[in-house]
């Protein structure tokens, strides 16, 4: 269960939204790419949620209608494959590396060795709901 507080604050004649929210111990969703969310803070401009995939997986490759993303991994090792207008790429990944996943992008990555690969996310606009991914065809054959 996400454990989260949140109040309005009326500050010159506009509301902001104040969000706390701990990062849980069980998966709120599974992602459209297999990958297991936890919900965290949100803001009308973007929300964020921290992604696992399992040591050895192999996500399934998608793209997203309407969002642009930023990740930053903080644990685990593995590979990141995006492609775009007519640019294709396959990347490192691990912790301390940021990367952007602009609206549109096919993208796919993968746990390289024996440890989760986890890393947090920033969608901007915020997540619409499992339609907004759809399936591609990546660079590899998904584990899930």
């Amino acid at each position: 269960m996400l454990h989260s507080r949140s109040i309005t604050i009326r500050s010159t004649g506009k509301s902001m939204l104040f969000q706390t929210a701990r990062l849980t111990d069980e998966p709120d969703h599974i992602a459209p790419d297999g990958s297991q969310v936890r919900i965290l803070a949100g803001l009308p401009g973007g929300s964020m949620a921290h992604f696992t995939l399992p040591a050895g997986a192999v996500s399934v490759a998608v793209a997203h209608h309407t969002v642009s993303e930023l990740w930053f991994f903080i644990a685990g090792r593995g590979r990141m494959w995006r492609a775009l207008d007519g640019r294709e790429e396959i990347v490192e990944v691990g912790p301390g590396i940021s990367i952007s996943i602009p609206v549109g992008t096919r993208f796919q990555f993968r746990a390289d060795g024996d440890e989760a690969l986890v890393a947090v996310d920033v969608t901007m606009p915020p997540w619409p709901g499992v339609q907004e991914a759809y399936v591609v065809e990546g660079a590899w054959t998904p584990t899930g």
